[in-house]
């Protein structure tokens, strides 16, 4: 297979989206909805002035706004999303999802390692930061806090 050929790696699919906790699953159904187009914005906004107070509903959305296009601006390629009704979870949805996770966790290293991902390494600490600040606001929106990750040791298994 030549590389003009080559499936967009970002795009191939890592699992399902109804397989992912609360607020990843939200983070990824809200990137698809922000990349899709002004009436798929526009029925996002609703869906947060739909869960949240006003004034919050606003600045989750912005702040979202703000995350969404820091990865356009500084982001080393761009990101690949599948439909908006589709099932599976892309790789580079999967990549975002875990960065909002980790960064509303307080996870700071694992959150710019996986930022670094989505953009440059010299960018990642701010892609971080704005989605830990995006991740706090999420989380009202996709049912309360997410439970902290038990830690194994390194050799454990999971299947």
């Amino acid at each position: 297979m030549t590389a003009r050929n080559t499936p967009l790696r970002g795009g191939a699919s890592v699992g399902l989206l109804t397989d992912l906790p609360p607020l990843e699953a939200g983070a990824v159904r809200y990137l698809r909805h922000w990349f899709s187009g002004a009436e798929a914005r526009a029925e996002l906004h609703q869906a947060f002035c739909g869960t949240l107070e006003p004034g919050l509903a606003d600045s989750a959305f912005e702040s979202f706004g703000q995350l969404c296009d820091f990865c356009v601006t500084h982001g080393r390629r761009p990101l690949v999303r599948h439909g908006m009704t589709c099932s599976c979870l892309g790789a580079d949805e999967n990549c975002f999802a875990n960065l909002v996770a980790a960064a509303t966790e307080g996870e700071a290293s694992d959150a710019e390692l996986l930022a670094s991902l989505i953009v440059s390494p010299k960018q990642a600490q701010a892609l971080s930061s704005l989605a830990a600040q995006t991740g706090l606001l999420l989380q009202h929106m996709t049912g309360g806090v997410t439970p902290r990750r038990s830690y194994r040791p390194g050799t454990a298994t999971l299947h």
